[in-house]
């Protein structure tokens, strides 16, 4: 059976997540726009620096710092390429972080679909909510609107 389109591209951020270089979380992102993949991100190291497989984690407070998540990967990405990102929808294999919503909303994304809810982080659930941007969890061909 034919998949529907948030089915398929979240099949595509979850390909794109196993290229992932820290496996605290192996996430994926795709930012798509009519239908059309703009660009993807995973999460990993800066270009030219040791990844977490190679050289370990990096950790801070909790967190490893040795990585950039997978959504600014894809927000960079389209900067590098001179792709603009307004008015797109950002598939991810993971709810975002703050500062990664932060950098969605900035970029233009005006919907969030999402697999797994890694953390919930209520001020950035709010900044969603104000922003106005749509945010769906998808699980397994089934969507839902969290808090609904």
């Amino acid at each position: 059976m034919r998949p529907d389109w948030d089915s398929y591209f979240m099949k595509i951020a979850a390909a794109v997540s196993e290229r992932s270089t820290c496996d605290r979380a192996l996430v994926g992102c795709v930012l798509v726009l009519d239908k059309r993949i703009l660009t993807t991100g995973f999460n990993g190291s800066p270009a030219g620096q040791e990844h977490c497989d190679e050289a370990g984690h990096l950790i801070v407070d909790g967190h490893c710092v040795r990585t950039i998540h997978a959504e600014t990967n894809a927000i960079i990405q389209a900067a590098l390429h001179g792709v603009s990102t307004r008015g797109s929808t950002c598939y991810v294999t993971h709810l975002p972080c703050i500062n990664c919503t932060k950098a969605l909303i900035n970029a233009g994304i005006t919907r969030i679909v999402y697999g797994e809810a890694y953390r919930i982080d209520e001020n950035a659930m709010a900044f969603l909510q104000a922003a106005e941007i749509e945010v769906i969890q998808h699980h397994n061909g089934m969507a839902e609107i969290p808090g609904q």
